[in-house]
């Protein structure tokens, strides 16, 4: 026994030299470095004219830590912001309906898309739309969550947006009337005038979306559903959980995305419950992320056609991490491949048939029922479905 215990103090007195030793040689190694910060840390404390508490120049360390990534989709959130995103992904929250990315050059948030039926899409807001100011505040150089939670608040309370759309010289002040936001998941119906075919509008992926879409595709088929068109046009994407089990019901059994890390690249598999039907889906340069998932997954799997313009291209996946105290930090830690493993990160999916609508129709039309007399792409997924479902009978 006194041996057994003589050899567990000295394993623990090696970890501990080994320990102390490598804390050494990374402060000898960046001492300059270290050096700084002991000497900024000074300044703030006892020099500034308004001293921040330990608690705020911990937080700016962290915030600074996340920053040196240089990656516009990965921050550090404060306990608010934090809520405020898990109340988005739940599926409600106070605010005006937009999903913003941050544009590389500008330094400035740029609009993915807008939700529909939200003040941000019936206010005219789309698509590239630079995001100058929020309340009068400039925001060149806010991160992503900065300017997330600017807009967000108790609905009823006004926030003024400053947008400028590309190709345009003046920007525009646009006062928005916050509302809850409950996010769209899953909407549709069989189309009048055409029987047999099916629409579905896919416009947030989140935590409820499989098993509405789920709920309507069999509502549909009781009403006689042959061919489907699925609608992710201005979808931003979401959950990729949910983008995986919106994807099984589009694709034969096999791998929806491959998901790569530092060390691994994983296949994520459908679950089998495909519906064989002819397949029409609808994508736009608001199509992105989540949505994009299954827009790849269908066109590499053969199992749908693409129709209407190349989308967004955000291919890569953030974690939250929790911190005590109610904080947390949000990591790009993957990205996805499509089935035959391309990357679409920065380039987006090409759709198989290209139909762009008139940008003066654009907002009217997608922000509506579907429209069958002025939606160019709509109209071409129905001729594409006509052929394929006459082909069908005739076979």
């Amino acid at each position: 026994m006194r041996v057994s215990l003589r050899g567990i103090a000295r394993l623990f007195l090696a970890l501990c030299v080994v320990t102390t030793l490598s804390l050494t040689l990374l402060v000898v190694t960046c001492y300059p470095k270290v050096e700084q910060v002991v000497r900024v840390y000074t300044l703030l404390r006892f020099q500034a004219l308004n001293p921040p508490s330990l608690d705020r120049i911990f937080e700016g360390a962290i915030k600074g830590m996340v920053e040196a990534l240089g990656d516009p989709y990965s921050s550090y959130l404060t306990p608010q912001v934090y809520r405020q995103l898990e109340e988005h992904v739940q599926g409600t929250y106070g605010g005006v309906g937009l999903l913003i990315t941050l544009e590389e050059k500008e330094k400035r948030p740029v609009v993915v898309s807008p939700f529909k039926g939200t003040p941000a899409q019936r206010a005219g807001i789309s698509s590239g739309d630079y995001i100058l100011a929020i309340d009068g505040q400039d925001t060149a150089g806010m991160d992503l969550e900065t300017a997330a939670s600017l807009m967000q608040g108790e609905p009823g309370t006004k926030v003024e947006l400053t947008i400028l759309r590309p190709g345009e010289k003046e920007p525009r002040r646009v006062t928005l009337v916050r509302e809850t936001i409950k996010i769209p998941t899953v909407d549709g119906q069989m189309l009048s005038g055409y029987p047999g075919i099916g629409y579905i509008s896919l416009t947030m992926f989140n935590e409820q979306t499989g098993k509405d879409l789920d709920k309507l595709l069999n509502e549909l088929r009781r009403q006689g559903l042959k061919a489907l068109i699925l609608d992710l046009r201005n979808n931003p994407g979401g959950s990729l959980q949910a983008a995986i089990e919106v994807a099984s019901y589009f694709i034969p059994e096999g791998p929806v995305a491959y998901i790569v890390s530092q060390k691994r690249t994983e296949a994520l598999h459908s679950t089998g419950k495909y519906i064989k039907l002819p397949l029409a889906v609808l994508v736009n340069r608001g199509s992105a992320s989540a949505a994009e998932i299954v827009a790849g997954a269908i066109k590499d799997a053969g199992s749908g056609v693409l129709i209407g313009e190349t989308t967004f291209g955000k291919g890569v996946v953030q974690t939250i991490f929790p911190l005590k105290g109610g904080a947390a930090v949000k990591l790009t830690t993957h990205k996805y491949l499509t089935p035959s493993k391309r990357d679409i990160d920065k380039v987006g999916i090409a759709p198989d048939i290209q139909v762009k609508l008139e940008p003066r129709l654009e907002q009217e039309v997608l922000s509506r029922p579907p429209d069958l007399e002025r939606d160019a792409q709509l109209k071409k997924a129905l001729e594409v479905l006509q052929g394929k479902m006459v082909t069908s009978q005739a076979a």
